[in-house]
């Protein structure tokens, strides 16, 4: 009995400060944002790509409104997969978008995975195999899985740390390269064929993606301290100062490089902005700071993601095997979720892999927004105009993501719907089956035996 007992989760209540919640927020989001997606950002949209991160966090913040009044009335672990569930209860939606945030968070794992990669080649003169990338990828997940094993205290410690050195190393990077540049007088004219409405919305949606680590702090929602108040705070907090240093960064890199260099160097654009104005010792001074930011997110991304699978089986909403494994569920989720990174990291490129993760995550978040103005408004005290331009903001962005796609990589929008669909078909024979209507009959009996 007593080995049935710990197969639960065990979160910890109240151990997530306010400062250690902010810290994991942005450990993912400055993680993934601003080492990666400046050079992808350039290629689609040209020079106006510090625009689009703007507007980026435009559309972020008033998607957040949503989260920050959901996580207010409800607190909890399981953060996004609860929100769902209130909104639509023990139904195929809930599943299948909470599956869609599981694996658009996996796949952000991978996203910085691969980044720590290409960074940390250009200590040795790039990576001409193609070989070594994925290497040090993967071996950057499993040194962020061991470190989560080790518990909360050790995983907010270390990445407190490595978020105190990371801002300071981008802002450094971003106040030199501008003050160094030799003109401030960014290209705007030089958008070149890729400067249409769809190609600055298709950039813009990725550049939602370096915004998108605040969700990772409802995930963390009852283990942080007076979470009624705080995790709407983390929220704001977080999105603030990744708009101040996305900005400062993105007028640095296009101020050093040209457009065609951004785009050549797009895997690691901010280690080639630093060469022209810091020479080589700005570049090993970058790849620091982006091997410390990559490895902060994976960090902080494993914590929440894991957690969020963990209440998700809790709740009946998805299949769980223990495939012979000791231990709580909560472990279980942190080995899938680790093994379901590595694979992504080990086969797909880094355009690919951030093109599935927004793909995914917006349309969970139009359905969170859905959620709230459908079912949820008058619980949560919502006005219901933020959700209303929330999912329109949303739609836009994906729109012009997905014609950028249909033009440039049809075959990465094949992959996202036929998932899509793998996904919806495996939650509906799960939620029908008999296996899964026993497992709740038990867990209501138990309840009314107790």
């Amino acid at each position: 009995m007593s080995k049935e007992q710990d197969r639960t989760t065990h979160y910890n209540e109240g151990s997530l400060t306010l400062a250690g919640t902010v810290m994991l927020g942005t450990g993912v989001m400055i993680g993934a944002g601003i080492f990666a997606l400046t050079g992808q950002m350039a290629e689609m949209t040209g020079a106006l790509f510090p625009l689009a991160f703007l507007a980026a966090a435009v559309i972020v913040s008033f998607s957040s409104y949503s989260y920050i009044k959901i996580s207010n009335a409800y607190p909890s672990a399981g953060g996004i997969g609860m929100y769902l569930h209130k909104a639509y209860g023990d139904r195929l939606p809930t599943a299948f978008h909470a599956l869609l945030m599981y694996f658009s968070m996996v796949i952000a794992q991978s996203f910085l995975a691969r980044t720590f990669g290409s960074y940390t080649m250009q200590l040795f003169g790039g990576d001409e195999s193609g070989l070594m990338v994925p290497i040090l990828g993967v071996s950057l997940i499993l040194a962020a899985f061991v470190i989560n094993l080790l518990g909360n205290q050790m995983v907010q410690g270390v990445a407190s740390f490595i978020g105190v050195l990371k801002i300071t190393g981008i802002l450094i990077i971003g106040l030199v390269g501008v003050w160094l540049a030799d003109s401030l007088a960014v290209d705007f004219s030089s958008t070149g064929e890729t400067g249409v409405a769809g190609n600055f919305l298709g950039a813009t949606a990725l550049g939602i993606l370096a915004f998108k680590g605040f969700t990772t702090i409802t995930n963390s929602g009852s283990e942080v301290k007076d979470p009624r108040r705080n995790v709407g705070r983390a929220i704001i907090i977080s999105i603030v100062a990744c708009v101040v240093i996305y900005t400062l960064v993105g007028f640095a890199v296009a101020s050093n490089l040209s457009l065609a260099e951004i785009i050549e160097t797009r895997d690691y654009s901010l280690a080639a902005a630093a060469r022209p104005v810091l020479g080589e010792y700005g570049v090993w001074f970058t790849v620091a700071i982006a091997m410390m930011a990559t490895a902060g997110g994976i960090l902080a991304s494993i914590f929440a993601v894991s957690r969020m699978l963990a209440m998700l089986t809790e709740m009946k909403l998805v299949p769980h095997s223990h495939f012979g494994m000791s231990g709580s569920i909560q472990k279980h989720t942190l080995v899938y979720t680790v093994v379901l990174g590595l694979i992504l990291t080990a086969f797909f490129d880094l355009s690919r892999i951030a093109a599935l993760g927004i793909i995914f995550y917006l349309i969970m978040d139009i359905a969170i927004h859905w959620g709230v103005l459908r079912y949820l408004r008058e619980d949560v005290k919502a006005v219901s105009w933020v959700p209303v331009v929330a999912i329109m903001l949303d739609l836009l962005a994906l729109g012009g993501f997905v014609w950028v796609k249909l033009n440039s990589d049809p075959f990465v929008l094949g992959v996202a719907v036929v998932a899509m669909i793998v996904i919806a078909i495996g939650e509906q024979v799960f939620l029908t089956s008999s296996a899964r209507k026993k497992a709740v009959d038990d867990e209501h009996a138990h309840a009314d035996h107790h």
